[in-house]
């Protein structure tokens, strides 16, 4: 399909600064622009690539003013970001045929107590099992497996070889990428004067509010008692663990090989980088920032930045990472005293022992 520059500006409510009849039919990146493509620019650093770049129509700021010649038709937003992203989401749906299908595979199994809402598609090898419930437009892909009592809510999508266990609750607009696994067993386990372990069963459930995704290979534990709760619009990346009777907060974004350890509670609107490791049984803050790699074994305060293992305010970790660097000329130096001083001990050992 082709779209003008005037449509795509009446779309996202922009302003054109060029030939408003210029044809585009794809999406690119800036750098990778050619004609009857449209593409953004929002980082400032790519900024070169506007005045070379051979796409027809490029999304950007409106208080981006060019300082050389541009031969592409601009279209002036607000955010450029945000705006490209809503033409990928159109983009992507036109494309993927699969978000518009409906109807149950005949290679699949559906309980018959279970509650399918309407327009819903379960691909082939699904198993949705007793008294499960699946919302309006929801969407199965292939190989996924719905346990006993589970509920999911409208306009959800999820994605192949998922496994949503026993009674999980999963709210409306919800994207699970493939091989996630939601509500397996807290890890719970009561030491025995033998020196063994003796499993504690995990009777509670995972809800999952509205408006969240996440990622491929992620697993949320079920609580123990109660429930793990993953709040609204929270965005989990890939292979990340959320242990039982965690609280994510609202609006959460949390990136790949990140752990959460049990009974932890994040506030709301946190940022928290790969590959961090949060202990059990904490309180972050709302607005809590993580860097990657970060250790967590303290509770935080709202509005503080965190880095580092184990982890300190943002200021005393650059001031840390200084140091760090030159600890091998303070190692060296170090030395070149200790021998300057046993030098001078030596020196006034003779002086005494010639007295």
């Amino acid at each position: 399909m082709q779209f003008t520059a005037k449509q795509i500006s009446e779309f996202l409510n922009g302003t054109i600064v060029g030939d408003e009849k210029v044809l585009v039919d794809r999406l690119s990146k800036i750098e990778d622009g050619v004609p009857g493509s449209l593409c953004f620019l929002s980082n400032p650093k790519y900024e070169n690539f506007i005045y070379t770049t051979g796409a027809s129509v490029i999304i950007v700021a409106q208080s981006f003013e060019p300082s050389k010649p541009v031969s592409s038709t601009l279209v002036k937003v607000k955010d450029p970001y945000s705006a490209f992203s809503i033409l990928l989401e159109k983009y992507d749906e036109v494309l993927n045929s699969e978000q518009h299908k409906s109807g149950v595979s005949d290679l699949s199994f559906v309980h018959s107590s279970a509650k399918i809402g309407e327009n819903v598609y379960i691909g082939p090898f699904c198993c949705v099992e007793e008294n499960a419930i699946i919302g309006n437009n929801t969407k199965l892909y292939a190989q996924v497996f719905i346990g006993a009592g589970a509920t999911l809510g409208d306009n959800c999508q999820i994605n192949p070889g998922v496994r949503i266990y026993k009674h999980s609750q999963i709210g409306n607009k919800v994207i699970i990428h493939s091989n996630t696994v939601i509500g397996s067993d807290g890890f719970g386990f009561a030491p025995q004067a033998n020196g063994s372990y003796s499993k504690i069963a995990q009777i509670g459930n995972v809800i999952i509010e509205d408006n969240v995704e996440i990622g491929a290979n992620t697993t949320i534990d079920r609580a123990t008692m109660g429930s793990t709760y993953v709040r609204e619009g929270v965005k989990l990346d890939n292979l990340i663990q959320i242990a039982h009777n965690v609280d994510v907060g609202s609006h959460t974004v949390i990136a790949a090989q990140t752990g959460i350890s049990g009974s932890t509670k994040v506030g709301s609107n946190s940022v928290i980088g790969g590959q961090v490791g949060i202990a059990g049984h904490l309180n972050l803050g709302k607005r809590t920032q993580v860097g990657a790699k970060a250790g967590i074994n303290f509770n935080t305060e709202e509005n503080k930045q965190w880095h580092g293992s184990p982890a300190q305010p943002l200021k005393e970790w650059m001031r840390s990472t200084v140091i760090f660097k030159h600890l091998p000329e303070v190692e060296r130096k170090l030395r070149e005293l200790e021998a300057k001083v046993a030098a001078l001990n030596a020196v006034i050992d003779n002086i005494k022992d010639t007295e």
